[in-house]
């Protein structure tokens, strides 16, 4: 496992990451026995950074994983959730104003069983630029506040998430520096998508360190396919599917190829996957601690092809 300093934040976090989405139930019914079993494995095999938010599960999520915490040592990983994304009994809501994110900290510690979160993010940022005061409301109120909190030593350090590049390029360009540590994008650093190539020395640049997630496209990149749900187009599904079948014949697991080329950037400081099968968690681990086989690889994107980026990108 290799451990990189998340841009200029001292955290040196492991460049495979544990997202806890899953123990949310977010894509399957999970038992907290096994949700417990994978973030075990997770720190076992020298993962050290998990990540997590209010929003999966609708705090099923972060409940689980401060139960699963009870008995690791904190100094084995640093920990992460966010704010500003939200649900209850099945209903979605948003609220990213100064009050708002304030309190939602300390319920998320309270949930987790922790006095002290190590990184808070703000959630999604693409859904305050649906909001009135749009992403101008996260640059003006709520990262002042967790900048806040930063200042108190309530948090440690502060960043953003986005499936939208743009949108965290903007906020990056109009906050002060120093403002914005890290970067959490999705998506876009896979065997279909390297959009985030495009970005990397601009973060770089101004020492924000920058975190990949969903290495298989949630579900893209995957012998058993895309979700019902999946927002990508059908020629990009169908496309994936050809790559799939191509890695079976060669007897190369899709999955495994797009975790060993979504870790290979070392401008990248780590990728984040989530599983609440703690088998799952044990194999992610070896195959991020290999190289891909890069003959397959460029064959799989000559299969998918360079447009599928941009179709993907923009869906």
């Amino acid at each position: 496992m290799r451990y990189i300093e998340l841009g200029k934040t001292g955290m040196r976090i492991s460049h495979l990451s544990f997202g806890a989405s899953s123990l949310g139930s977010v894509f399957r019914e999970t038992n907290e026995k096994e949700s417990f079993e994978a973030v075990e494995a997770a720190i076992e095999g020298g993962i050290n950074f998990i990540d997590v938010s209010p929003y999966y599960g609708h705090y099923k999520a972060e409940t689980v994983l401060g139960k699963a915490l009870r008995n690791i040592p904190c100094d084995k990983y640093f920990l992460s959730t966010k704010v500003g994304r939200y649900g209850k009994d099945g209903v979605n809501t948003w609220d990213y104003s100064a009050r708002r994110v304030t309190d939602s900290v300390y319920e998320s510690m309270e949930r987790l069983g922790i006095d002290y979160i190590d990184l808070i993010n703000v959630h999604d940022i693409e859904f305050q630029a649906a909001l009135p005061g749009g992403l101008q409301k996260v640059v003006d109120e709520t990262l002042p506040a967790l900048v806040e909190m930063r200042e108190k030593g309530i948090v440690g350090h502060v960043g953003i998430t986005d499936l939208q590049l743009e949108n965290l390029k903007w906020v990056v360009e109009h906050c002060e520096a120093g403002t914005v540590e890290s970067i959490l994008n999705f998506c876009h650093y896979t065997l279909n998508d390297d959009a985030l190539l495009d970005y990397l020395d601009f973060f770089e640049q101004r020492g924000i360190g920058v975190i990949n997630a969903s290495p298989l496209a949630m579900g893209l990149l995957s012998q058993r396919g895309v979700p019902a749900w999946h927002p990508a187009p059908k020629p990009l599904v169908e496309a994936c599917q050809r790559a799939a079948e191509h890695c079976r014949q060669k007897g190369y697991q899709i999955e495994k190829l797009a975790v060993q080329f979504s870790v290979s950037n070392e401008q990248i400081v780590s990728t984040l996957f989530s599983s609440a099968n703690p088998e799952n968690v044990r194999h992610n681990i070896q195959w991020a601690n290999d190289e891909p086989d890069w003959d397959l690889v460029h064959e799989v994107r000559e299969i998918i092809g360079n447009q599928q980026r941009v179709t993907w990108a923009n869906s």
